[in-house]
């Protein structure tokens, strides 16, 4: 591209590229063909960049020193080792990936920065012999800034994994909260990445080489879960984001010139500062036979070159390749002491955080595919020790066979109870032992039908075969209250109020046999609970989820919701005095195909820091609904009947508030007046839903009509 020199503008022409994904607004001129990504948001950095009086002296003083290293001969053949941290910032979803994911994401690193990447044999002819290798390798550090030993591997969990907004505030709860070393990691230490689930809309971002943030742990790369590596949760089409950041953190422009506006044509008066890219205007998808612009530089003598649209500094899907001026850039980016490139790669660096070094055993660990298990199910082991292991010697409390000296056993359980698990490794040298108490949980013998869960029998939820309690966030988990159940004196309670934002609490039961209920048969889940809101604006969720494997795959089958879960807010905590406090669900949606004699549910509560929940009175039964298994009933008139949502697809709602207990017939009926759906309903005190399955009705108008001993009342719905 052609080649212009500003002295104080050469080394940091911007602080922060970006491959950007935004999820509240879509430029397609920002974006590669056939996606709804946006690649880049540089300006929007730089814009924020520039009003900052200290980085425009640091740019000065970098640019004085990039001035004198241009001038230093780069050394060749020498290659340049970089100690790499992959920091995981994860809320225990999707993109708390695997290990094999980041060493994927780091061998294709190496492969593109080395060219040892096959595809580089077949640019096009006008770009054949360009190639270039970069010398660059990347290792992972084994060695945190305390000196600890570990894997090159931090995870947090957090939250701040999607609110991206602002990078910095995700560095922080990764120093604040990652599983190995809780401080700064100097970013002329280590190249952190950063591994999260939402990044202000970016794919990817980081800041080029810059005195100003030279040792912040800040000085790294972001990057969302499913752009890092081929595997996982990534895809081979989006495995190269790390080899364009990377890029960018040694100082490498777009090929266009330092924006994020491919396509524009006033990039043709701009520059990459690099000359044997050819000038151009940058593409969104694989254009190889484009040619944006005529002013290519002496550099081609006189040619009107194509564009290089095989750069991976371009935003086309076929990227494969760095150019020698590139290389030539990157390697003189290491060299700055001002911007601690040249002390990441030094090798009392290295040393230092254990790049490099003869591997050996730092710590035994293991995970497994599933930790809660039903009677005869298998579970595969997985060593996780690190960083060198030879032996292994495996002891499994319940478990068929009872020992292994193999890394990765299967193991059988065949009795019900709690079981812990011990690992001692070996590198043939230094030892190491894990002990997990407690650590599989094989679920007792399916219950019979009718199932009825009260609560009473329990000082405590926790350690429980038959009840297991899941709080990934490490916080106040579902207990026992033992003074203010519905139908006796104890229930379900999570301590919601005061906690953070964005926690999940489960409360999941045992084995039901349901195999005994015939095809077309039904099954009706009820349950009672009680909650109130904090602030008026507050939406939190009760999901309830069914599985009929043991939990090897979950379906979601009822949502509340808001309003819907409670529409009365309370500034303190929130405990029911009365039964009229409480609300009664009926769930008829428990589908033949969870016919199965290890069917399990679930309550998953979402809190955004609302207020406290209480649950009671879970019932499983075959027929329709009906509060004759659902203790402590009286009879009573209803009012306030609302049907939501509406239209509905799928399924529908019918909340209403019983004053006092009452027998009623709740129906569908269809505009002609036929009763397409009955249900007998002994309506509970308080508030009521029942959920009813609409699948099998026809598009169109109907009504939900209640009957009880004084008359009926109907509220019309729409099915779509």
């Amino acid at each position: 591209m052609k080649f212009t020199f500003s002295l104080f503008v050469l080394f940091s022409i911007f602080l922060a590229s970006a491959q950007v994904r935004t999820k509240n607004s879509f430029d397609p001129t920002n974006a590669r063909e056939g996606e709804h990504v946006e690649y880049c948001h540089t300006h929007k950095k730089m814009a924020a960049l520039s009003m900052n009086q200290d980085y425009l002296v640091q740019k000065k003083l970098d640019s004085l020193e990039e001035l004198h290293l241009s001038h230093q001969s780069i050394e060749k053949g020498v290659v340049y080792k970089i100690p790499v941290v992959f920091h995981v910032l994860h809320n225990n979803g999707v993109e708390n990936i695997s290990d094999a994911q980041i060493l994927d994401a780091l061998s294709i690193l190496n492969r593109d920065y080395r060219l040892q990447n096959l595809d580089a044999n077949n640019v096009q002819p006008e770009f054949q012999g360009m190639p270039a290798d970069v010398e660059v390798e990347f290792l992972l550090a084994t060695k945190a800034p305390n000196g600890a030993c570990f894997k090159g591997i931090t995870r947090t969990m957090s939250s701040m994994s999607y609110n991206g907004a602002d990078g910095g505030l995700q560095v922080d709860a990764i120093i604040a909260g990652n599983d190995v070393y809780q401080g700064q990691w100097p970013g002329n230490k280590y190249l952190n990445i950063f591994i999260c689930g939402e990044i202000g809309g970016a794919a990817g971002y980081t800041t080029n080489p810059s005195g100003f943030s030279a040792n912040q742990m800040t000085n790294g790369i972001w990057v969302l879960h499913d752009y890092v590596g081929s595997i996982g949760t990534s895809s081979v089409g989006t495995s190269r984001t790390l080899t364009h950041e990377v890029g960018h953190w040694l100082n490498l422009s777009h090929t266009w010139g330092p924006n994020n506006n491919p396509g524009n044509a006033s990039s043709c008066s701009s520059s990459d500062q690099v000359q044997d890219t050819p000038t151009c205007i940058g593409v969104q998808a694989c254009l190889l036979s484009s040619n944006t612009c005529s002013t290519d530089n002496a550099y081609w003598g006189g040619i009107d070159m194509k564009d290089n649209v095989e750069n991976y500094m371009d935003y086309s899907y076929c990227s494969k390749m760095f150019t020698l001026g590139q290389v030539t850039r990157m390697r003189t980016a290491l060299q700055s002491n001002n911007t601690g490139r040249a002390n990441i790669r030094s090798q009392a660096n290295l040393t230092a955080v254990g790049a490099g070094l003869t591997p050996y055993l730092c710590k035994a660990d293991f995970s497994t595919d599933r930790s809660t298990i039903c009677v005869g199910d298998t579970i595969q082991f997985s060593d996780e020790s690190y960083n060198l292991v030879s032996g292994w010697n495996w002891s499994f409390a319940g478990g068929n066979p009872t020992t292994s000296a193999i890394q990765n056993p299967t193991i059988t359980y065949t009795t019900p109870g709690l079981y812990s698990v011990t690992l001692a490794a070996t590198d043939g040298v230094t030892n190491d032992s894990e002990v997990k108490s407690n650590y599989i949980r094989v679920l007792p013998s399916p219950s019979s039908l009718p199932f009825w869960e009260g609560f009473e029998a329990y000082a405590s939820l926790a350690n429980l075969t038959n009840w297991e309690v899941y709080n990934p966030n490490n916080n106040n988990a579902f207990t026992i209250e033992n003074t203010t159940g519905y139908s006796g004196n104890q229930c379900a309670k999570l301590v919601n109020f005061g906690q953070a934002p964005s926690n999940i609490d489960e409360l999941i039961s045992s084995p039901i046999d349901l195999s005994v209920i015939p095809a077309n048969g039904t099954v009706t889940l009820s349950f009672r609970y009680s909650y109130r809101k904090k602030l008026a604006a507050d939406y939190e969720y009760l999901k309830v989820f069914i599985t009929g494997d043991c939990g090897n795959n979950w379906v979601q089958r009822k949502t509340l919701g808001g309003n819907q879960l409670s529409s009365v807010a309370l500034a303190t905590t929130w405990k029911p005095s009365s039964q009229a406090d409480w609300v009664t669900v009926h769930m008829t949606n428990v589908t033949s195909n969870y016919f199965e004699q290890n069917f399990r549910v679930k309550f998953k509560f979402e809190g955004e820091g609302g207020n406290n929940f209480y649950l009671d009175d879970i019932n499983l039964y075959s027929g329709a609904p009906s509060n004759t298994l659902v203790l402590g009933l009286t009879e009573q008139s209803i009012a306030g009947i609302v049907v939501y949502p509406n239209p509905a697809q799928d399924e529908i709602s019918v909340k209403y508030n019983a004053l006092m207990a009452g027998a009623y017939q709740v129906s569908i009926v269809d505009m002609a007046g036929k009763t397409v759906q009955n249900y007998a309903i002994q309506s509970a005190a308080g508030e009521n839903v029942i959920l009813m399955d609409i699948n099998a009705l026809s598009s169109g108008k109907y009504n939900v009509k209640i009957q009880g001993a004084e008359g009926f009342t109907t509220v019309p719905f729409v099915k779509k």
